[in-house]
């Protein structure tokens, strides 16, 4: 039986795609981005999340490893929803293409089902394994953070090298994709970045737009919950006259863009 790890399975999502939608979060990422907002997802183990109660703090464990089957039985439970918004199921993390195996077969049982499944994913990971799970998808949401390499290594932890040419991999399949873009005050907003972001997606196939998302502090309490140091401790998100700019920028570049997604 085919197994995974996730660390949450969040029903009547509006945001990760068309249409209500099931998000399921795989636990593990290979990066670990600064301003991440899902820190329980970067540890591909099982871990202790203290939650406050009425009666005090509890511990909780953060990850649950699950079959196929089992997983596939909580999607099936909002087919109806998803058939009236042509909404579906969207695996995102962490990152999914760390576990290929089972969300190979999670597509496929998708696919017979006729479930419409995105893939929410950073990019970083092998060819073979995109190349893998891209003939079952119907939309890739990627995403898309710093263009220079020495800056994305610093705020990221990785090279983007693997991950610019999976984007050029996933685009000229033809199968529909939509760039997301973390807007980070001092590390993504730059013009210079912004401007070569343009760059790219110009040369790209089967574009599907631009969604902008603005940094939050969402995230900020789950840090302390997991006895986390917060490396984006008292930033602000940019300010909504900002992303109204940037989106004007890309608008004006020829490349679609919205302010969330």
């Amino acid at each position: 039986m085919t197994v995974g790890t996730i660390f949450k399975i969040k029903r009547y999502a509006l945001h990760d795609g068309p249409g209500i939608r099931t998000t399921v979060f795989f636990k593990g990422c290979p990066l670990s981005c600064r301003w991440c907002h899902n820190p329980e997802g970067i540890d591909p183990q099982a871990q202790t999340m203290s939650r406050r109660t009425a009666s005090g703090d509890i511990d909780e464990t953060v990850g649950t490893v699950i079959g196929v089957e089992a997983l596939v039985n909580v999607i099936e439970k909002d087919v109806l929803f998803y058939d009236e918004s042509r909404g579906g199921v969207t695996f995102s993390g962490g990152e999914p293409l760390g576990q290929p195996a089972f969300l190979d077969a999670l597509l496929a049982a998708c696919n017979h089902r006729d479930i419409h499944a995105a893939l929410d994913t950073s990019g970083f990971a092998p060819a073979a394994v995109v190349d893998r799970v891209l003939p079952r998808l119907q939309l890739v949401l990627f995403d898309l953070k710093i263009m220079d390499p020495d800056r994305h290594r610093r705020y990221t932890g990785v090279s983007n090298r693997i991950i610019l040419e999976n984007l050029t991999r996933i685009a000229g399949s033809g199968t529909p994709v939509r760039i997301r873009i973390p807007v980070i005050p001092g590390m993504t907003d730059g013009d210079g970045n912004l401007t070569a972001i343009v760059r790219f997606a110009s040369t790209l196939k089967a574009l599907d737009g631009i969604d902008l998302l603005p940094f939050h502090r969402i995230g900020e309490g789950k840090y302390r919950r997991l006895g986390l140091v917060d490396p984006m401790a008292g930033a602000a998100p940019p300010s909504p006259a900002r992303m109204a700019e940037i989106k004007d920028f890309f608008d004006r570049a020829g490349v679609a863009a919205t302010i969330g997604g």
